[in-house]
């Protein structure tokens, strides 16, 4: 057996007794770009909200509680938040919110909205409810060293139970705005109304769609910059080379049951129907990382070459489906810096290359960052401090690079 462990080991035990045991049985991880498991032993009060009244408003909060563990010289809260469901009706978010002690400056803290990778599709896969959150979050210590207030949206699904939107671009959008509005409601933050997004795979992916929709959803707010790292843009290119690897597998299990349950459109349509059960056990458990390793928890062998009976790149909805949610659809109007690492066997460096072009003709200011011989994680990883670095002279008015002036 290789790349995962087998059904028959799995107890119906907490999830968190399975990140243990598959961490010490697994030999050979599936290389992915996942975060921890995110595994409390038991339903969590906090994350079950009371019915929303009819007055509530994107950015609502809804309940806060302070989280211990927050780094030196800093403060942290989780909090439930409204957003704005696909349906338009509000639903619940969680999250977590770093503030850095001492005086905020005149006109408030800035704020650095953070989107975090792939975690699961599951409630209990939410960054918030895991030990090690603060971790998770790449260029945490210098974002709060330079002042700003970080907010970390767990995105709708996670947490909160609900309907999951993994890369659904205008829910994982939504998520973010709306944090940065929440945050702005929190009495200990002292922020005022300039912003920054930056997100890793899944949160990269998130915070190009937060920047496309910003405009329109949050006009209230001012971006000052988009950070993303290895982000998923083109989603029926990127899925459609990934299937097939145990990896690529995991993904499409994770997006085609979200969109299933979101869009409301069969399954069968695409998945096999033996393999519809691998589906749903797979989407059940939340997903861990050692470097650029995924922990997947099916033998690979369950995942033969009947998984798919359609191809979702060409198959309708799922075609319109991937394309509706790959960012590029709408400009951002806020400068870019995109990191992409040219090892990366899980969103390919030439997608993205093939984004940052497009971007480029439509009139964007991007940095494109790439990096050399590093894989989907790693990129992130060793580009957090640079990233902190460009959103800190995005607050502070200077000129932003542009690679694509050399293109032009």
């Amino acid at each position: 057996m290789r790349g995962g462990v087998p059904s028959r080991l799995r107890p119906d035990t907490s999830p968190s007794w399975f990140c243990m045991m598959r961490s010490a049985l697994l030999s050979a991880p599936v290389a992915l770009g996942l975060t921890a498991c995110a595994t409390p032993d038991k339903p969590d009060p906090f994350y079950q909200p009371d019915p929303l009244s009819a007055s509530a408003r994107p950015g609502d909060i809804l309940r806060s509680d302070p989280l211990a563990g927050a780094p030196d010289g800093a403060k942290a809260w989780r909090i439930l938040y409204v957003s704005t469901g696909l349906d338009g009706r509000p639903l619940v978010i969680s999250g977590v919110v770093i503030v850095p002690e001492g005086i905020p400056p005149a006109g408030g803290r800035g704020v650095v909205a953070w989107g975090h990778s792939t975690t699961g599709v599951a409630a209990n896969c939410a960054p918030s409810m895991a030990g090690n959150v603060f971790s998770t979050i790449l260029g945490l210590s210098p974002l709060l060293a330079d002042g700003y207030v970080v907010v970390a949206s767990d995105y709708p699904g996670l947490g909160v139970a609900g309907p999951p939107s993994y890369l659904v671009g205008i829910s994982e959008g939504r998520a973010l705005l709306d944090s940065v509005r929440a945050v702005r409601r929190l009495p200990q933050a002292a922020t005022g109304g300039r912003y920054a997004l930056w997100g890793q795979s899944q949160g990269g992916h998130a915070a190009l769609f937060a920047g496309q929709i910003a405009r329109s959803y949050a006009p209230e707010l001012q971006l000052v910059g988009v950070a993303a790292a290895a982000p998923p843009t083109d989603l029926a290119t990127i899925i459609k080379a990934d299937i097939g690897s145990p990896a690529g597998n995991i993904i499409a299990s994770y997006a085609l049951l979200s969109w299933s349950r979101l869009y409301g459109t069969p399954l069968q349509a695409v998945v096999a129907e033996k393999a519809l059960p691998i589906v749903d056990r797979v989407a059940g458990d939340c997903a861990e990382s050692l470097g650029d390793k995924l922990l997947i928890s099916v033998d690979e062998a369950e995942f033969d070459a009947g998984f798919l009976i359609a191809d979702p790149a060409t198959a309708e909805p799922w075609h319109e489906l991937l394309s509706r949610n790959s960012p590029g659809h709408a400009p951002i109007r806020a400068p870019l810096y995109i990191v992409q690492g040219d090892a990366d066997k899980i969103v390919s460096s030439l997608v993205t290359a093939a984004f940052v072009e497009a971007l480029c003709k439509r009139g964007e200011t991007v940095q494109f960052a790439k990096a050399a011989g590093l894989g989907h994680m790693t990129a992130g990883e060793n580009s957090a401090a640079a990233a902190a670095a460009w959103i800190r002279d995005r607050f502070d008015r200077a000129p932003a690079p542009n690679d694509c002036v050399a293109r032009s």
